[in-house]
């Protein structure tokens, strides 16, 4: 990637293919023909014409190829957690002083208070702005967006217009609630303080999915979706941005998919395992919200001549969705396919490759069907139907196969943002709902509770993953939690997201413990998943580890207890 290319990366008429391998990298470093940016000679993006990118593109490119779409995961008892009895202690008083913490999200409205110290200035350190298009101030190697520094953000709030100078905005609020949930400074009067109010903090705003893969992945007009490639050079920038200035980051994603095989195999969860390896970061996911939602089916068969129906209700009014089917190797399934009047649509055979995607018209509704027996990242087979118009009603599925064991397939329906209330799966699982990246084995996965109640929050992504690794880790605030929004005001928000925001402030916590002063300076990701389930506060009647609460509640004094005998 250069200078002269660096366009392709904002315009819609080149279309983004995310690249793992250190062959395959420095294979297209030296093509001129693929401008490609280089993210950890591992992983890279590259950039073909966006009509190359035609509906057979699945079998062309291969499905982890293509970016993901992913959404925002949220709609306080800071006790609960073992934060204020932390603080009390003289010998730790924690409070995320010369740690990081970074999002990748919505942005963040910097003017509010709440990220501000006592001397007005603020505690961003930067923002990395996708969506602002500048000639020089991206940030290096990444060629799009603007960044803007800290000593901006400061120049800006002492003008009457702050946004003449710094225009960088959060216009949802998503990404400021969260910042502020893990890092916020106490307001006064307000009952608001943040979990680590002493980090700073490193912002990158996401821009949106082009249209060509929201068209692509048939995502309904004006939802609010970003691309996995934009995610994970957002990652990058903040490994870049902790790096320069020599401090450990605890790194916050409030965003989510359910797109995906479900076990940690996607491009996105490998380079979220390869940081989480590195002394001095975190990695915090957000579980989802999916668990009651009926988006999710299991079923288990008998090989030998039995079959399952699925039944799946589609909305009025539905424009247009994706469904994926996994299954487990080194079984093959097939399908039939039925509409809401009982015709027979389509069959998708037992094969072993299929050459072209399949492209089925009944009455106005276009079906695309793609059949990759050994995805690429999972070796399980994928089936992705994609629906354009969908005809309401309900749509059978009859599900069968061959192969001497047990036929088990899971069908996962999009997040709840993309697809109406009225569009389910009969007979739904609430387990095996977490959204990507939660299943990525190197991450801090959180779920999210009622702390005035105790109660796990109703649509809580469950787990395991698909391959039964244990996850969500564990369970945090996340229901009714007090939380900035935009135009300095304050909400009471719910989600998942909400309770990795709440995390990452105590991951910040051990890292200002074991990195910044120097208790444990070989501090990775892994230390802090260790610890954090291992002090987690569990109830007697459970048995843990969990499918719905991982390994119980997160409570910072046990961890201090169970690890160290202090506190």
């Amino acid at each position: 990637m250069n200078r002269e290319e660096r366009y392709k990366i904002a315009s819609n008429q080149f279309a983004d293919l995310i690249i793992e391998g250190y062959d395959v990298i420095s294979r297209l470093l030296t093509n001129p023909y693929y401008p490609i940016i280089d993210i950890d000679n591992k992983y890279g993006v590259i950039y073909i014409p966006v009509e190359n990118m035609t509906s057979n593109s699945v079998e062309k490119f291969g499905y982890s190829a293509i970016p993901k779409i992913y959404g925002l995961l949220s709609t306080v008892s800071l006790e609960a957690s073992g934060i204020i009895q932390i603080r009390n202690e003289p010998e730790l008083n924690l409070r995320g002083q010369g740690v990081l913490i970074g999002f990748v999200d919505t942005g963040i409205d910097y003017t509010n208070p709440v990220f501000r110290r006592s001397d007005q200035t603020t505690r961003i350190v930067s923002i990395w702005d996708q969506n602002i298009d500048s000639e020089n101030n991206y940030p290096e190697n990444l060629y799009y967006g603007t960044e803007y520094t800290q000593a901006q953000i400061n120049s800006a709030l002492q003008i009457l217009d702050p946004f003449t100078l710094v225009p960088s905005t959060d216009t949802i609020g998503h990404g400021t609630m969260l910042a502020g949930v893990a890092a916020g400074t106490p307001f006064p009067g307000s009952g608001f303080m943040g979990v680590a109010p002493d980090a700073e903090i490193a912002v990158v705003k996401l821009k949106p999915a082009k249209p060509y893969l929201r068209e692509f992945f048939c995502i309904p007009e004006g939802v609010v979706c970003y691309q996995e490639n934009d995610i994970m050079l957002g990652i990058k920038y903040l490994m870049d941005v902790a790096g320069r200035l020599r401090r450990p980051i605890a790194i916050c994603l409030g965003v989510g998919t359910s797109q995906g095989e479900h076990e940690g195999e996607s491009i996105l969860c490998h380079y979220l395992t390869d940081i989480g390896r590195t002394v001095g970061n975190s990695i915090v996911v957000a579980a989802g919200n999916e668990a009651n939602r009926g988006h999710h089916y299991y079923g288990e068969i008998n090989p030998s001549g039995e079959q399952e129906t699925v039944g799946l209700n589609v909305a009025e009014n539905e424009t247009g969705f994706s469904i994926e089917l996994w299954g487990y190797a080194p079984n093959i399934e097939e399908v039939d396919l039925y509409a809401p009047d009982n015709i027979f649509v389509a069959h998708v055979p037992e094969r072993l490759r299929q050459q072209e995607t399949m492209e089925v018209v009944y009455n106005n509704t276009t079906i695309w069907i793609d059949n990759q027996i050994s995805e690429s990242g999972s070796g399980d087979q994928l089936i992705l139907f994609r629906f354009r118009n969908p005809q309401s009603g309900v749509w059978r599925f009859d599900i069968s196969g061959r192969g001497d064991l047990n036929l088990r397939f899971h069908l996962w329906l999009p997040m709840y943002n993309y697809i109406s209330d009225g569009t389910f799966f009969f007979n739904s699982d609430s387990h095996t709902t977490l959204s990507e990246p939660a299943n990525a084995n190197n991450t801090v996965t959180v779920t999210a509770y009622n702390p005035v109640n105790q109660s796990l929050f109703y649509n809580s992504s469950r787990g395991y993953t698909k391959n039964n690794d244990l996850k969500p880790d564990v369970t945090a605030p996340g229901v009714d939690i007090m939380a900035p929004s935009i135009g300095n005001t304050f909400i009471w928000a719910t989600g998942t997201g909400i309770a990795a925001a709440h995390t990452a402030g105590v991951a910040a916590m051990l890292l200002e413990w074991g990195i910044i002063r120097g208790n444990l300076y070989s501090m990775t990701n892994v230390t802090i998943r260790r610890m954090l389930i291992g002090g987690a506060r569990r109830f007697p009647n459970i048995s843990y580890p969990n499918q719905d609460w991982g390994f119980g509640i997160l409570d910072i004094q046990r961890t201090f207890m169970f690890f160290l005998g202090i506190v």
